[in-house]
């Protein structure tokens, strides 16, 4: 059976939430009057906007999907918080568009694809994704990641060398550490030359599920 990917749009008594009422966001309209060059508009915008996004809650985290201006998905990325959330929403009007409205319709495919992940019924993504957000290296290693299919896994190291710099695999992790895309774009599979885990965005617990559940937990690629 599929493992559900709840919409945090919904509240306990069944009602829609909307942005207005998340105090990140109201953080968020506030601090445009103190220098906020491309603010977040309001969820009354009309359809179309640049950037939509909604919040999900799934096994592995909070988990925040944005769909940008060509129907691609900019973001995908850990928001623990309704501090972390705030910082993301920034980056998007910043990085991608000043127009973001909460439109949990826009990233429905990418939600299902990642609940059939995350249930063990899917091993790639399909949703097309589009790296806005990432610096011309990050996208560099980013792109590396396509050669590490599911259930392997690499080093800092391998895909420093990868890039003709070897000794680069601190500004590689610096890269994968700063992910838009995380699971989509499997930064979880990569891991230290000891074969230690380390540094993930949402956490070493939930880069040790995701290790797990494909089956990568003592193999390496």
């Amino acid at each position: 059976m599929r493992r559900r990917v709840v919409d945090e749009q919904v509240v306990a008594d069944g009602r829609s939430r909307s942005t207005d009422e998340g105090a990140a966001v109201r953080r968020l309209r506030a601090a445009t009057s103190e220098g906020l060059r491309r603010p977040v508009v309001p969820t009354t915008a009309r359809a179309g906007a640049d950037v939509g996004f909604s919040v999900r809650q799934t096994e592995i985290g909070r988990v925040l999907l944005a769909d940008g201006p060509g129907g691609a998905l900019v973001a995908s990325t850990f928001v623990p918080d309704d501090a972390a959330l705030e910082r993301v929403l920034r980056r998007l009007a910043a990085g991608v568009s000043p127009r973001v409205v909460e439109a949990p319709g826009r990233t429905a495919r990418a939600a299902d694809e990642l609940a059939e992940y995350l249930a063990g019924e899917r091993r790639a993504f399909d949703v097309p994704v589009d790296l806005e957000l990432a610096t011309p290296f990050q996208r560099a290693v980013l792109e590396r990641l396509a050669g590490v299919g599911y259930g392997r896994r690499t080093t800092y190291g391998a895909l420093a060398r990868d890039l003709g710099r070897a000794s680069a695999s601190r500004a590689v992790g610096a890269a994968l550490g700063a992910n838009p895309v995380c699971v989509v774009l499997p930064c979880h599979r990569v891991v230290a030359g000891t074969g230690a885990l380390t540094g993930y965005a949402g956490g070493l617990e939930a880069k040790r599920r995701l290790l797990e559940l494909e089956g990568a937990a003592d193999r390496a690629g």
